[in-house]
C-alpha cells in the first residue's frame, strides 16, 4: 500500500468521501511478482544504497563531509526499480538527493564517497561534492543543486535521443517541491509538442524541504500535473520495488514507441530530514516509525526472499559484504589526497575537439 500524503487542515471533504479516499490504496491485487533472482538483485542494490547513506551520514557528523548532504534513506525502491526496467543508453538526471541514483547506475562507491569528502579520487576530482557528480560512461548527468534545474536538462537529453534517432529514454527525476517550478511546465510543454522520450519521475516524499505537500500544492495528485499538456501520468507505490519496475516498464514502452513523455509520481518517503542539517521537527516520530515498520522497501523484499527459501544466514552474509564494501569506500575516501590547487583552473571551459 503506497504511503499517503499528509492530510490538509481542516478537511474540506464530507465524511463519506473521506472514508472512500482511505480505502482506495488498499488494493487486494499486488504488483507483478519478481523472480527470486530479481528480488535478490534488488535487495543487494537497495541495501548498498542504504548502507552507503548511513555511512555518509556518519562521516558528515564526524566533519569528514562538508557542505550539504541529502540522504536517500527510505526512497531506495524508486531508483532501483526503474533501473531494473531501463536498458543501456537510457540517461539519468536528478536533483541533489542523488547518491542512490549514482550507485544504482553502477558508479563506483569509492568515487562517490571520495567526491563527498572533496578528495582527488572523486568523480569530479573533489571539486564538486554531493550535488555535482557526473559519469558520461554510466549515462548519469548529475546531481543538480538548483531546485528543478535538472528538468530542462532531462528534456534536452530526450530531444537529443529523438534527434539522433535512437530509442533511449531520459529518466528525469525531481521531487514534489520542484513540481511548482515554472521551468518544469515549460519542459512539459516542449516535451509533448515534440513527442520527446522523457519519463518525468516525481519522487514525492511528502515534505519537500519541510512543508507538507498538502499545504504547498493546490493539486496534491502530482501525476495529474501533465493533464493540461496531454501528458499521461500515474501514481505508483514508490516503496515497493515491484510496483516501480512494472510502472517503469509501461512508461518506457510508451516513450520508446514514439508517443512522447510520461509522468510517474512515486509515492515514497524519506526517513531522515531534508538534509543533514534538518532535524525534521515538522512531522511526528510515530509517522516515521510507522513507515519504517509497515512500508520499508528493503524489508518488503527481505520477507519475500525468506518466504521463497533464502536463508537468514545468506541475507546476513550479503549485508556483511555490503558493509565491508562501504567501509572500503570510506577508507578510500579518507586516504585519497586533497585536490592539487592547480585543479582550480581545470574543467572550467570545454575545449573544442577535446
Amino acid at each position: 500500500m503506497p504511503p499517503k500524503s499528509p492530510s490538509k487542515k481542516p478537511a474540506k471533504k464530507p465524511a463519506p468521501a473521506k472514508a472512500a479516499t482511505k480505502k482506495k490504496p488498499a488494493k487486494s491485487d499486488e504488483p507483478p511478482a519478481m523472480s527470486p533472482e530479481d528480488d535478490l538483485k534488488a535487495y543487494r542494490e537497495m541495501l548498498l544504497i542504504r548502507r552507503f547513506e548511513e555511512k555518509a551520514g556518519q562521516m558528515y557528523g564526524m566533519g569528514l563531509i562538508g557542505g550539504f548532504c541529502h540522504l536517500y534513506i527510505g526512497q531506495e525502491a524508486v531508483i532501483v526499480g526503474l533501473m531494473s526496467a531501463a536498458k543501456p543508453g537510457d540517461q539519468i538526471v536528478t536533483g541533489y538527493r542523488d547518491h542512490g541514483h549514482m550507485l544504482a547506475c553502477g558508479m563506483d562507491p569509492k568515487g562517490v564517497m571520495a567526491e563527498l569528502t572533496g578528495r582527488e579520487g572523486g568523480y569530479s576530482k573533489g571539486k564538486g561534492g554531493s550535488m555535482h557528480m557526473f559519469s558520461v560512461e554510466k549515462a548519469f548527468y548529475g546531481g543538480h543543486g538548483i531546485v528543478g534545474a535538472q528538468v530542462p536538462i532531462g528534456t534536452g537529453l530526450g530531444f537529443a535521443n529523438k534527434y539522433r534517432g535512437n530509442d533511449n529514454v531520459s529518466l528525469t527525476f525531481f521531487g514534489d517541491g520542484a513540481t511548482n517550478q515554472g521551468q518544469v511546465y515549460e519542459s512539459f510543454n516542449m516535451a509533448e509538442l515534440w513527442t520527446l522520450p522523457v519519463i518525468y519521475v516525481i519522487e514525492n516524499n511528502q515534505y519537500a524541504m519541510g512543508t507538507s505537500v498538502a499545504r504547498a500544492s493546490a493539486q496534491t495528485n502530482l501525476s495529474k500535473r501533465g493533464v493540461s499538456f496531454n501528458i499521461p501520468g500515474e501514481q505508483v507505490d514508490g516503496m515497493d520495488v515491484r510496483a516501480v519496475r512494472a510502472a517503469g516498464e509501461k512508461a518506457m514502452a510508451w516513450c520508446r514507441s514514439g508517443k512522447g513523455p510520461y509522468i510517474l509520481e512515486m509515492m515514497t518517503y524519506r526517513y531522515r530530514g531534508h538534509s543533514m542539517s534538518d532535524p525534521a521537527k515538522y512531522r511526528a516520530k510515530e509517522e516515521v516509525n510507522k513507515m519504517r515498520q509497515e512500508h520499508d522497501p528493503i524489508e518488503q523484499v527481505r520477507h519475500r526472499l525468506l518466504d521463497a527459501g533464502t536463508s537468514e544466514e545468506a541475507l546476513k552474509d550479503i549485508d556483511k559484504k555490503i558493509r565491508a564494501a562501504v567501509a572500503e569506500a570510506a577508507e578510500f575516501a579518507q586516504s585519497s589526497p586533497q585536490p592539487d590547487p592547480s585543479e582550480l583552473w581545470t574543467d572550467v571551459l570545454a575545449v573544442a575537439g577535446a
